[in-house]
């Protein structure tokens, strides 16, 4: 089958190479506000909604005008992207999946722009990447890279690391997996129960460096603000949140691969993570266990391994129903209550292991 995959690496540009990087993240930052300006102020003036065919026919002219010849010493891929970007943007406000596009900072320490391959202009060659306008990159390969490269995304951390993403096409056989049948029900205590039994302990990444993230924190605060000292900092804390992501992307990596290897049919929970978030007591929790992202990791992995992930609805009362008789218990509302027996059939229920053979008997049945 075709697989369209992205291979991430960190890449270690020259002095010269990083200058022109972060010289072609400042232009897309600036043609995106640019063109966003101008799509607002033609609504206003003449209520008419301009489209990425328009903007970029003005890109050309822009490049025109010497004082913006500047903007010819970038990739220009790269600056058409950023104005399909404010397209999609603003494709996602009337689709009503977000706000209003807003304006990109500069002081953002976290930017990333995207090149199109064009006559096979990016490629691998060695040890390196070739790069539009940047050259040969020296990268760290984690992996050997196949395939037709579309696209090469560039990244600048805000702990000063560089990244690349190459976008490739390739054909791939699918994996085998064992065939087993597993129903998952997530949680804050324990990160996921199944229909087996097991449980998988919650790592609570966040909280555990919670202390040192406070106390570097704290230092930043106390820095004068623009100083060298100030930076320094920033760059520190940067580093813990960067490695924190990493300790997490780790953990949910090596769990979703070993789950879709297991197993033919993984039955889920469609949840509305981002309703659960609204909860200021328990968003930080939720967000550091990271439902969402471990869905789309099961999701995207299944297909490469011939396996199957379903949600079930919502609202399916899966904790408050009994796995031996379907009878609804209604005392199970309560959080609290984690273990009880069905007054019916008297079966011992766990909360969570009897909510993920619910949950797997739902899939099946549908």
């Amino acid at each position: 089958m075709e697989v369209k995959s992205g291979l991430k690496f960190r890449i270690y540009p020259s002095k010269q190479q990083q200058i022109m990087i972060d010289k072609t993240l400042g232009c897309a930052r600036f043609v995106y506000n640019h063109f966003l300006r101008i799509r607002m102020d033609e609504w206003n003036c003449n209520h008419n909604s301009l489209q990425y065919k328009d903007t970029n026919l003005m890109l050309t002219d822009l490049k025109k005008y010497p004082e913006y010849s500047w903007l010819k010493e970038v990739d220009s891929t790269s600056l058409q992207n950023s104005l399909r970007d404010l397209q999609k943007a603003y494709d996602n406000f009337f689709a009503k999946r977000t706000g209003y596009p807003h304006f990109k900072s500069k002081h953002n320490y976290y930017l990333s722009y995207k090149s199109q391959c064009v006559n096979n202009n990016i490629r691998v060659i060695d040890d390196r990447v070739q790069l539009p306008k940047i050259g040969r990159v020296k990268t760290k390969f984690s992996r050997e890279v196949v395939g037709k490269i579309s696209n090469a995304t560039i990244t600048r951390t805000a702990s000063g690391k560089y990244f690349v993403s190459l976008c490739v096409t390739y054909e791939a056989d699918v994996l085998p997996n064992a065939g087993s049948q597993l129903g998952i029900d997530v949680g804050l205590k324990e990160f996921y129960s199944d229909s087996n039994g097991n449980t998988v302990a919650n790592p609570r990444t966040l909280r555990k460096w919670s202390r040192k993230l406070a106390r570097e924190q704290r230092k930043l605060s106390r820095k004068m603000p623009q100083s060298h000292r100030r930076d320094k900092q920033r760059v520190r804390v940067a580093r813990i949140h960067e490695h924190i992501a990493n300790i997490r992307q780790d953990f949910l990596h090596k769990l979703s691969t070993k789950l879709v290897r297991e197993n033919q049919t993984i039955a889920i929970e469609d949840l509305k993570v981002k309703n659960m978030m609204k909860n200021h007591k328990l968003a930080k929790a939720i967000a550091d266990v990271s439902w969402s992202e471990f869905f789309r990791m099961l999701e995207y992995k299944a297909s490469l391994c011939g396996s199957e992930v379903i949600r079930i609805p919502t609202f399916y009362p899966s904790s408050q129903t009994c796995h031996s008789c379907g009878y609804q218990n209604p005392i199970t509302k309560d959080l609290s209550v984690r273990e009880w027996d069905c007054p019916e059939c008297g079966h011992h229920c766990d909360r969570d292991v009897n909510a993920a053979q619910n949950i797997l008997a739902v899939a099946l049945a549908s």
